[in-house]
């Protein structure tokens, strides 16, 4: 009987352990599918050098000259003229979506707006415990904000957004309220936070535009578009130092790339920002929902040498301007003004918000400005009165309206006005 208890006993033990370890397994799968895991792939040189030598091949040899003509593996796909704001090519661009570590674009404007590069944080259990790509900080760890936002953009640390998230907000919630503010402020509205890192959470979404809208706003900070344009940086952690490389991998190895940002979950996909300039034309590409990193890279090549294969900018102020000094010419002096003291109106129009736009190489004849104005007004005339209108188009596309205003304000006439006139006509 005694044997029989000990038995039951040892099985019962066994019967524990397994259950302890099938419960570790669990918990390790759930943390891997929800870790953003990118920083565990070292950038292979040559496998992207040979990735960038076939995708140019195939733009050549397939022509694309046609949006059709690119063949993207992703799910979403968008070319974002930096010059004009305007998107130039896009696959499900506006879709909403997951974008992983793409989110942490947000959080560096977030930290750099809200921060002092120079405050040092002492890292907290939470952030140490933080999963996913990690730059590998431990509890009661001192690193500078400065240097934490390079571990952030470079490495992609999840423990890095955290540990900022804490620093400027407070909590999580409290840093993703001044993030979603933020979104609010430079116009996102189909783009929510929950979190600094971009781990998959259902709350936590944006769209390819606006995730290109989000880059183009950081690159206008110095220390951001310094930040993701480092292939490499040497950080220092408790007085140590430690060089760490950027995920990134077409920064360096692509003609003209100068960031942005990589990510990685299982609910978003491999995603990919990069900003790249030759000559005036500066775009932004994304790359979101790729089933691999070698899709994501392809297909972002495919989008940078489209656009710079099809696109040319174009100085559409200098055309807008002489088109109307034409029109101005031959039409500003038949205005007639009805009890006007002044008989002469000076025209203006207003301002195009950028004065570079890229467009199609094919296209650059077929533009055309269309003016529609009124001939006959009623004294008094304010200054800066619209008085028509000034519509751009390329190709039947419009691409902005703009107002024909008054340059000057005439009065209207009065009673000893008309005496006046009246004794000039006298002989």
């Amino acid at each position: 009987m005694k044997n029989n208890t000990k038995f039951s006993k040892a099985k019962i033990k066994l019967y524990k352990i397994v259950m302890l370890l099938f419960i570790a397994l669990l918990i390790m799968q759930f943390s891997i599918t929800k870790a953003d895991i990118e920083n565990e792939e070292e950038i292979d040189q040559n496998e992207i050098e040979n990735e960038i030598q076939q995708t140019q091949n195939e733009i050549i040899q397939t022509s694309a000259t046609l949006e059709n003509d690119l063949k993207l593996n992703a799910r979403i796909g968008l070319i974002y003229d930096r010059n004009s704001k305007t998107i130039l090519y896009e696959k499900n661009g506006k879709k909403q979506v997951p974008m992983a570590s793409t989110t942490k674009i947000m959080t560096s404007i977030v930290v750099l707006e809200n921060a002092n590069l120079s405050d040092v944080v002492t890292i907290n259990k939470k952030a140490a415990g933080t999963g996913g790509s990690r730059l590998g900080l431990k509890t009661n760890d001192k690193i500078t904000v400065h240097d934490l936002l390079y571990g952030l953009m470079l490495r992609s640390g999840n423990d890095a957004a955290v540990a900022l998230a804490l620093h400027v907000g407070g909590s999580i919630e409290g840093f993703s309220n001044l993030m979603n503010k933020k979104a609010k402020e430079i116009g996102l509205v189909n783009s929510h936070f929950v979190t600094p890192h971009g781990l998959d959470e259902e709350e936590h979404y944006t769209t390819a535009y606006e995730l290109a809208c989000m880059a183009d706003y950081a690159l206008e900070i110095p220390k951001f578009k310094e930040i993701v344009g480092s292939k490499s940086y040497n950080i220092t952690i408790n007085g140590q130092s430690r060089i760490i490389n950027n995920t990134n991998e077409l920064l360096g190895n692509l003609n003209g790339v100068y960031g942005v940002k990589t990510g990685f979950t299982n609910g978003a996909g491999r995603c990919l920002v990069t900003a790249c300039k030759r000559g005036k034309l500066d775009i932004i590409t994304v790359v979101l929902g790729a089933d691999t990193k070698k899709i994501r890279t392809s297909d972002s090549i495919k989008l940078i040498e489209y656009a710079y294969k099809n696109y040319e900018v174009i100085n559409i102020k200098q055309i807008i301007e002489k088109e109307f000094e034409r029109w101005k010419y031959l039409n500003e002096k038949r205005i007639y003004i009805n009890k006007g003291k002044e008989e002469q109106i000076h025209l203006k129009i207003s301002k195009l918000p950028y004065e570079e736009i890229a467009i199609k190489k094919s296209e650059k004849d077929n533009v055309n400005v269309e003016f529609n104005c009124l001939y006959y007004l009623e004294a008094p005339i304010n200054e800066n009165q619209v008085i028509g209108s000034v519509k751009i188009q390329i190709k039947n596309k419009t691409i902005g309206m703009l107002n024909i205003i008054t340059e000057n304000s005439i009065r209207k006439k009065e009673i000893l006005d008309y005496i006046i006139e009246f004794l000039t006509l006298v002989p």
